[in-house]
């Protein structure tokens, strides 16, 4: 996994509470178990003007100039809510977003986020509207430093964000799950070198 440790770039508003999975990437567009080839499918019944249809439609934020190649999505309450298909995730990170600032995330969208290395930065509600509001009206580039759990702008307003401790750590590191638990190495062998001296009978 790719470390993260601070973006500037692009930010798009969609500012939409209990955004799903299957706005997502609805379940039509998931034609493989493969993280590849998703990346059209995102947001498609929002995109696009029919449905399964390639014909951008204007009005959609990710349709508009401004926003062209956004990496930072900004977006309401209970982001990734519905189903718990990972494919919105990897939608999401082929497409090139590396972080969704919201209020709040479903738990499982969240853990697919940082276990495909894009930082759910939560917000509060009051934050969320006012860097929407920020990157709808000005520039729309927004830098967010996941050292320092802040969002910042351009003309130097800050927000701070909340992520627990272990998957800043994990996305800081680039690590999996599998990563973070080896950085432990020493002291599992240690326990298990205890143990087996404790209760020789296991072994």
């Amino acid at each position: 996994m790719q470390p993260f440790i601070r973006l500037t770039a692009t930010a798009a508003p969609l500012m939409r509470d209990n955004i799903d999975t299957d706005a997502i990437i609805p379940s039509r567009e998931i034609k493989s178990v493969s993280k590849t080839g998703l990346a059209d499918g995102l947001f498609a019944g929002w995109r696009y003007t029919a449905q399964g249809g390639r014909d951008p439609d204007p009005t959609f934020v990710l349709n508009q100039p401004t926003y062209a190649g956004a990496r930072i999505l900004v977006a309401g309450a209970n982001f990734g809510c519905g189903s718990s298909r990972e494919h919105a995730a990897w939608a999401m990170a082929e497409y090139g977003f590396r972080v969704v600032v919201a209020p709040s995330f479903n738990p499982i969208f969240r853990n697919n986020c940082i276990l495909n290395g894009m930082v759910p930065a939560v917000v509060p509600a009051e934050a969320a509207a006012a860097i929407a509001e920020a990157v709808s009206s000005a520039d729309p580039t927004l830098t967010v430093d996941l050292a320092a759990c802040a969002i910042r702008r351009p003309d130097g307003a800050t927000w701070t964000f909340i992520i627990d401790a272990e998957a800043r750590e994990m996305l800081l590191e680039g690590l999996d799950a599998i990563a973070l638990t080896l950085k432990q190495a020493d002291r599992i062998r240690a326990l298990r070198a205890q143990d087996a001296l404790e209760r020789p009978w296991v072994y």
